[in-house]
């Protein structure tokens, strides 16, 4: 019994990679999927339409080909007026980006034939997922769901600038922008809440609200994080100075960095942060995507939508 099935394909995914590749990644899902109607997206947010109009039509499974952006467009797709337009269609991933970090907490292996396996062989596995208001680059508000990270603070600068040499066709690693980025960033105070604990006014570097372990292109900034559990993890890194970042940075990489004393982990299913200075925004981002600024409230919705992997 083959499932009803929409594919949809970033060709500019992975620098445009994924176009180029198109040819080998199509016979492929040809094989393994038999029928299913595809479809390219040619410019931003396109994909949460494909994906809503096709669980209208009745499709039981949409797989995106493309990177953590295109799977968090995707997902949008799943819900009308912040309801899920069909609790028992799946999300299959297909990854095709330069991070891809929400594979990592679905345990989807490396390499196409690997992503289509889990596809086809995997259960579907319920997870939670997060929902952000937040105020718009315009200062317009604005709501989006998340499945893996949001954060704020020096992360969205970075997204910032990653995507602005992305379109200057500059050749820039995430890590390089980070860098780059820290070197002349001002940490932000901020007043947070989560749940019903009020935290002091302070200055942070970074708070992550993580749904999935892994961000950034790879840093396991909430190693312990599970997708089902109900609760998002958040990690909050206060203000450090330019030797002491460089000589813990690595840890990021490890998971090895909530033992630091300027880093704390706190479950909870809402947060809510304000800039303490109107003034100065602060950038958020979500899943790989900079979408606009402080203030925000993060909440997580338990057993909402559907994946293809293992928990």
């Amino acid at each position: 019994m083959f499932l009803k099935t929409q594919v949809i394909v970033n060709p500019e995914s992975n620098k445009g990679k994924t176009r180029k590749r198109w040819n080998h990644i199509r016979e492929a899902l040809k094989s393994f999927l038999k029928e299913f109607k595809c479809e390219f997206t040619e410019k931003p947010l396109q994909a949460i339409e494909i994906s809503r109009v096709a669980l209208k039509e009745g499709t039981e499974l949409v797989v995106g080909v493309g990177g953590d952006g295109t799977m968090n467009e995707i997902a949008n797709g799943f819900y009308e007026n912040r309801k899920i337009i069909n609790p028992e269609a799946a999300l299959g991933i297909v990854p095709s980006g330069t991070g891809c970090d929400f594979t990592k907490s679905l345990n989807i292996p490396f390499g196409l034939k690997n992503a289509l396996e889990v596809i086809t062989q995997a259960p579907s596995s319920l997870i939670d997922i997060g929902k952000v208001r937040f105020r718009g680059n315009s200062g317009e508000g604005q709501e989006r769901f998340f499945l893996n990270v949001s954060d704020f603070g020096i992360g969205g600068d970075v997204v910032k600038k990653v995507n602005e040499n992305r379109m200057k066709r500059r050749a820039s690693s995430y890590l390089k922008c980070l860098i780059s980025t820290f070197l002349s960033y001002k940490n932000k105070r901020l007043k947070i809440k989560i749940d019903d604990e009020e935290l002091p006014v302070d200055e942070y570097l970074i708070g992550t609200i993580s749904n999935g372990r892994i961000f950034g292109k790879g840093m396991k900034i909430a190693p312990e994080a599970k997708l089902d559990d109900g609760l998002f993890d958040v990690v909050l890194i206060k203000g450090m100075k330019v030797f002491e970042f460089f000589r813990n940075g690595w840890r990021l990489y490890t998971g090895t960095h909530l033992s630091h004393p300027k880093i704390s982990l706190i479950r909870g299913t809402k947060v809510e942060a304000i800039a303490d200075d109107e003034e100065n925004d602060v950038l958020i981002e979500v899943d790989g995507e900079q979408l606009g600024k402080l203030p925000a409230t993060f909440e997580i919705i338990p057993g909402s939508i559907l994946v293809k992997g293992y928990l």
